[in-house]
């Protein structure tokens, strides 16, 4: 008999993911308290462009989990906010590159010290060989769940 039984409202808060939407209100927050007017998803496709930019839309899927249809919101989003561009695909006619505008690249700084700001916060009293432990055990969930399934 497995050793991981939950109880009812155990097994809920690992699925509803409770620690990542505190985390997720707490740092939306900190981006208004700072006049930042953009949200945490839009940040994390600008935070996947500045760590590689020109990437196709199909790949922002892949990265940040998301289907087509709510990438292409965001990217319009950020179109009207002028914080990236479309690009045609040097390669492939049929593909557009999303591209960092300079207004984007000035707000990597800022966001990406409230994000450290905002993991700090939630991490008071968290022993580094907790937080290893915690990044091992969702890293065993998300390859078990991941290899079942072949995503």
């Amino acid at each position: 008999m497995p050793n991981n039984h939950f109880k009812r409202g155990e097994l809920y808060n690992v699925i509803n993911g409770m620690g990542t939407i505190a985390v997720a209100r707490r740092m939306q927050k900190n981006f208004r308290n700072a006049g930042l007017e953009i949200t945490i998803e839009q940040w994390s496709v600008l935070f996947h462009l500045w760590r590689e930019d020109k990437l196709s839309q199909q790949e922002l899927c892949n990265r940040t989990f998301r289907d087509k249809p709510s990438i292409t919101r965001l990217i319009d989003n950020l179109e009207k906010l002028h914080l990236v561009k479309r690009i045609p695909s040097p390669t492939d006619r049929r593909i557009n590159l999303i591209t960092l505008t300079e207004a984007a690249q000035n707000l990597q700084q800022i966001t990406i010290d409230i994000a450290n700001q905002t993991m700090a916060e939630a991490l008071v009293g968290v022993d580094k060989s907790e937080i290893e432990i915690v990044k091992n055990v969702f890293q065993r969930v998300y390859n078990n769940l991941t290899q079942v399934s072949g995503e």
